[in-house]
């Protein structure tokens, strides 16, 4: 497949060849500032639990060079003080909120699963 060559304009110049009209987007895809920011506030805590975490470790110790590796390429996207107690208790919150979630979703699968069982034994009863 011959690939596109910059199309040649009067006086030597050459411009990019470009799609035909209507073939491009109007717009490009925009970042989600909300959600980087919460990304980065989320990065900020895991940063804290890694910095937590090599004095259990210690520093020598592989888990410990594997944390202080992660933290050294992490902490520069994270700036310093990003990680407020409201952040903190909000994350907890929500990490709360959604185990409470989970939790009734698993029971009403166990529920579903028991009554399937129940109906299993009654029909091989009934056989």
């Amino acid at each position: 497949m011959p690939q596109a060559t910059p199309a040649a304009v009067p006086g030597g110049s050459q411009q990019p060849a470009q799609p035909p009209f209507g073939t491009a987007n109007a717009t490009g895809p925009t970042p989600n500032r909300g959600y980087e920011a919460a990304g980065l506030q989320r990065l900020g805590l895991v940063v804290k639990a890694l910095e937590e975490l090599i004095p259990m470790f210690g520093a020598a110790s592989e888990p410990g060079k594997a944390c202080l590796d992660a933290l050294n390429k992490l902490v520069k996207f994270v700036p310093a003080g990003s990680v407020t107690p409201a952040s903190e208790r909000a994350n907890i919150e929500n990490m709360a909120m959604k185990n409470t979630q989970q939790n009734q979703q698993m029971q009403a699968l166990r529920q579903q699963q028991m009554q399937k069982a129940q109906g299993a034994q009654q029909g091989a009863q009934a056989a």
